[in-house]
């Protein structure tokens, strides 16, 4: 299982390795407008990835071919730690899961390396609206792992924003069957500043949904479901506090706990 792993600016390849299994790459360089990291997989595989070395490894799952993350700058950058990207050596490394990890039960929704682009590292968040399309507003931003709430704008209080639409919905993809049986919600809790949603329904792929109800609070709130399998789940007809005077509730985090089918 062949992984390879490429700094790459403006076409050209900067630094590269390729190993069997287990990759690791260190760029000794600073990072400039237009670089970005590949990852190409010769088959479908389930890595544990870290594109930046102050995130956390993340497992995830990779569709055969490549995958390219662009280095965030200036706008962009501000849903990420002020450290990270910075300074001029980094870590870039990718390992094959072991089968007991890809088995055991986990929030299947976790990718800290999701952008708008992505189309082969799962899962990824795409939403019909993102307020006035900034970084800090992104869906990205709602399956990262960041579960800090008591804010919103720059990073760690980063947030999917709705733009006050009232037919706004998140997608999870998975890019593949799951099996999913808990859904994890942290509702954005920058009071007064914000609203918040009182309900919400969740859809699944095989059409499956569930109605969940919210409390005021900016924790994490746990809901047991159904067991289903389902390669999607969709968040949409949030009903916000009509009695709230705020017009801006928004979504800190969706985690989708479960194991693979």
């Amino acid at each position: 299982m062949k992984i390879q792993i490429s700094v790459v600016r403006d076409g050209e390849v900067l630094a590269q390795t390729q190993a069997d299994e287990v990759a690791a790459l260190c760029y000794e360089q600073a990072y400039r407008q237009g670089d970005e990291i590949r990852l190409y997989c010769e088959e479908n595989m389930y890595l544990w990835l870290q594109l930046e070395d102050s995130f956390a490894p993340a497992l995830v799952y990779c569709r055969a071919g490549e995958f390219s993350f662009p280095i965030p700058f200036e706008e962009k950058r501000v849903c990420y730690s002020q450290k990270a990207f910075t300074g001029t050596r980094h870590l870039i490394f990718a390992r094959c899961a072991v089968s007991q990890e890809i088995a055991a039960r986990r929030n299947l929704a976790l990718n800290p390396l999701d952008h708008h682009e992505n189309n082969s590292v799962f899962p990824h968040a795409k939403a019909n609206v993102e307020t006035r399309g900034e970084a800090w507003f992104a869906a990205r931003n709602a399956i990262d792992g960041n579960i800090a709430s008591a804010g919103h704008g720059l990073y760690p209080f980063e947030s999917w924003g709705i733009n006050r639409r009232e037919d706004a919905e998140l997608t999870v993809y998975f890019g593949r069957p799951v099996r999913v049986d808990e859904l994890v919600v942290t509702l954005r809790a920058d009071f007064p500043h914000d609203n918040w949603w009182k309900e919400a329904e969740f859809v699944f792929s095989d059409g499956s949904k569930e109605v969940l109800h919210f409390q005021k609070s900016g924790l994490p709130q746990r809901f047991a479901v159904q067991p289903r399998t389902t390669e999607f789940v969709t968040i949409c007809n949030m009903k916000k506090d009509e009695t709230d005077p705020s017009p801006f509730p928004a979504l800190t985090q969706l985690e989708v706990w479960g194991t693979e089918v």
